[in-house]
C-alpha cells in the first residue's frame, strides 16, 4: 500500500473540481448538441440541487425504512402513467436512467415468457428489433441471455416496415421493441402497427420513449400514435434526465400489467442477512436523482413542460429549414420531436456535397459538439448512411441563428471534400497517442472495420483513459 494520503481543506478540494470541470465542454447554453439537455431555466438547476441535498443521505434501498423514497417514487410512476395515457392497472418504477429501464423491460419479458411454458424455464428467447433501436436493448441481451434479431429500417425514411417487424417474431420471441423516436434519427416508428401484431402473435411489446416520453406530449397533434393508449403495448420507458430536465440519472418505466412489472423485481433470502428485495438493478442506490426529479417537474407543471417543448419545436424546425437549405446535405426521414440526422446528399454533384464526419469537425472548431454516427450495413445488406446527429433543446431557440449560421459556415468548409477515409494505422495511434483533434478519420475508421475488431478497440481507448495515472 502507498503513503496515506494527507487531509486537506475542502475549499482547495473543490477548487480541483473546478479545475477538472473547466476541461469539459460547455454544458448551459445549447453549443454541446447530445448527452445534455438544458431548459434555459437557472431555476430548476437550483432546485434539483436543493432538492440532492436534502436527499443526500438517504438510502433508496429500502423504502419500507426511508418513506420519503416509496411516497417519491409513487408520485413520479402516477405523474409519468398521466403524461403516457397508462390506465389504473399501471405501474412501474424509478430507475437511474433508460439504460436501466430497458434492461428492466427485457428482464420482465424473459422471465415472463419463461414462465408462461414450463418448457421454457431455461430457454433462451429473443428480442426483436429495428436496427436503429438503442445499445441498451443490445446490452440487456447480452446480461440476460437474449438473442438478438435485427430488422433492417429503410436507409431513407429511418423506420422498419411493420410487416417485416411482424415477420421477425415466433415463438421465442419474449419482446419487441420499437422506439418514439429512434436517437439516430429522430423518427418514430410504426408503434400502433407492431404493438397490435404483436398482441396477436401473444408477444410482448416495449416501446422505448426515452427521449419522446416527456417532449411528445407536447409535441402537437402530427404525432403517430406511441404510447399506452396504443392497445398491445406492455411497457414503456421514458427518461425525466431528458425532456424532464432532471439532473442525471432519473428515468421511468411502466407496465400496463402489475404481473410484469413483479418480474422485473429480484428477491432473495439465501443468505444469513436481512430479506433483499429489489425492484431495480441497484441495491443502495441515492435517492437524489428521485427527489430532483420530482421537484423539477413540480416546479415546471404541465405549463412550464408545454412552453420549454414549444421553445423546443421552434428551434427543432428552424434547425430543419436550415439544413434542409444547405446544399449537399439533406435531414433524414421525417423527424417527429427534437433530433435530427444530417447526411450527405448523394442526388447532388460531388462538388456541392457534405461529409457528415468532416461537417462535425468543422462545427467543432466553431464551438458547437455535434455528434458523428457511422454508417451500419444491416442484415439485408442496406446501408444507413453516416450522419451528424443534433439534440436540441429549449435553449437552443435562444442560439438557434447562431447555430443555423455555424452549420453553413462549416458545411460551406467542407463542402466538395472527398468523404472521410479509414487510416488502417490509426486505430495503433489512437491507442498510443489518445484521440486527435479532428475525427473524422477516427470514425472512418471504426465505421470500415469489423465488429469484432471495432468492439475490443472501443473497450481498450475507454480503459485507458480512466487508468490509473503513474
Amino acid at each position: 500500500m502507498s503513503a496515506p494520503w494527507a487531509a486537506r481543506p475542502g475549499d482547495d478540494v473543490l477548487a480541483d473540481l473546478a479545475d477538472l470541470r473547466r476541461a469539459d465542454p460547455p454544458t448551459h447554453g445549447g453549443r454541446v448538441l447530445s448527452y445534455v439537455y438544458d431548459s434555459g431555466r437557472a431555476d430548476l438547476d437550483d432546485v434539483a440541487a436543493r432538492a440532492v441535498t436534502l436527499f443526500l443521505p438517504v438510502n433508496g434501498l429500502d423504502p419500507t425504512t426511508f418513506t420519503s423514497v416509496a411516497a417519491l417514487e409513487s408520485r413520479l410512476v402516477a405523474r409519468a402513467r398521466d403524461v403516457l395515457h397508462g390506465g389504473p392497472d399501471t405501474v412501474g418504477s424509478v430507475t437511474t436512467g433508460g439504460t436501466e429501464s430497458c434492461l428492466l423491460a427485457v428482464k420482465s419479458a424473459r422471465d415472463t415468457w419463461r414462465a408462461a411454458d414450463p418448457s421454457r424455464a431455461h430457454a433462451r428467447p429473443t428480442l426483436v428489433l429495428p436496427t436503429t433501436a438503442h445499445p441498451a436493448f443490445h446490452k440487456a441481451a447480452a446480461y440476460l441471455d437474449l438473442d438478438v434479431v435485427a430488422v433492417p429500417v429503410d436507409p431513407d425514411r429511418g423506420t422498419p416496415d411493420a410487416a417485416a417487424v411482424l415477420a421477425a417474431l415466433d415463438e421465442r420471441t419474449a419482446l419487441v421493441v420499437v422506439s418514439a423516436p429512434s436517437y439516430p434519427f429522430g423518427v418514430v416508428d410504426p408503434v400502433a402497427e407492431v404493438a397490435a401484431g404483436a398482441a396477436a402473435r401473444g408477444v410482448a411489446c416495449h416501446v422505448d420513449a426515452c427521449i419522446g416520453g416527456w417532449v411528445l406530449p407536447w409535441w402537437g397533434h402530427d404525432v403517430p400514435a406511441w404510447d399506452l393508449a396504443v392497445d398491445g403495448v406492455t411497457s414503456i420507458s421514458a427518461d425525466l434526465h431528458k425532456y424532464g430536465f432532471a439532473p442525471k440519472g432519473a428515468s421511468v418505466v411502466l407496465y400496463r400489467d402489475p404481473a410484469r412489472h413483479r418480474a422485473q423485481h429480484f428477491a432473495t433470502t439465501a443468505w444469513p442477512g436481512y430479506p433483499v428485495v429489489n425492484p431495480t438493478v441497484l441495491g443502495s442506490r441515492s435517492a437524489g436523482g428521485l427527489a430532483a426529479a420530482w421537484a423539477v417537474l413540480e416546479t415546471l407543471g404541465h405549463d412550464g413542460i408545454a412552453t420549454l417543448v414549444a421553445r423546443t419545436r421552434d428551434a427543432t424546425a428552424h434547425l430543419h429549414d436550415a439544413a434542409t437549405a444547405t446544399r449537399g446535405l439533406r435531414v433524414v426521414g421525417r423527424p417527429t420531436g427534437p433530433l435530427l440526422a444530417l447526411a450527405t446528399d448523394d442526388t447532388a454533384p460531388a462538388a456541392d456535397r457534405v461529409d457528415p464526419f468532416h461537417l462535425v469537425d468543422a462545427l467543432r472548431h466553431r464551438g458547437w459538439l455535434a455528434q458523428a454516427q457511422p454508417a451500419l450495413t444491416q442484415p439485408d445488406g442496406t446501408v444507413l448512411p453516416r450522419t451528424a446527429h443534433l439534440t436540441i433543446t429549449p435553449v437552443t431557440q435562444h442560439v438557434a441563428d447562431d447555430l443555423a449560421a455555424a452549420l453553413d459556415d462549416a458545411a460551406t468548409a467542407v463542402r466538395g471534400r472527398a468523404p472521410a477515409t479509414p487510416d488502417p494505422a490509426l486505430a495503433q495511434r489512437v491507442l498510443t497517442d489518445g484521440l486527435p483533434p479532428d475525427l473524422a478519420g477516427v470514425m472512418a475508421t471504426l465505421e470500415a472495420l469489423p465488429p469484432d475488431v471495432v468492439r475490443p478497440l472501443l473497450v481498450e481507448v475507454l480503459a485507458r483513459a480512466v487508468a490509473p495515472r503513474l
